[in-house]
């Protein structure tokens, strides 16, 4: 379920924004979102929101691609995330690099 709702919003993104640079910022948006959650609930959560949150929470972008795909079509999933992460780091630099 958690990978419908993602290709959904995704597609939402894509069609109102309809730059690449939006798609990319929302990928990691999304990523470092669920990276924050999921921090949250094996720090502070007790174990019934813990239980909660690892049913209906997935860890990371990776975490949903790996629930849902497996051998050759996962690997090329997770190489392709790791590029969209290094242009979105590319993004970073350059706008830390202008604000100067």
């Amino acid at each position: 379920m958690d990978l419908i709702i993602l290709v959904i919003l995704i597609g939402i993104v894509v069609f109102f924004f309809k730059t690449f640079s939006s798609f990319i910022y929302f990928l990691a948006i999304v990523d470092i979102f669920l990276r924050i959650i999921t921090f949250f609930k094996l720090q502070l959560a007790n174990y019934e929101i813990y239980a909660i949150l690892n049913k209906y929470i997935p860890t990371s972008i990776p975490g949903i691609l790996n629930a849902y795909s497996t051998g050759i079509l996962n690997t090329v999933l997770i190489w392709l995330y790791v590029i969209a992460m290094i242009i979105f780091e590319s993004y970073i630099i350059k706008t830390f690099f202008r604000k100067k």
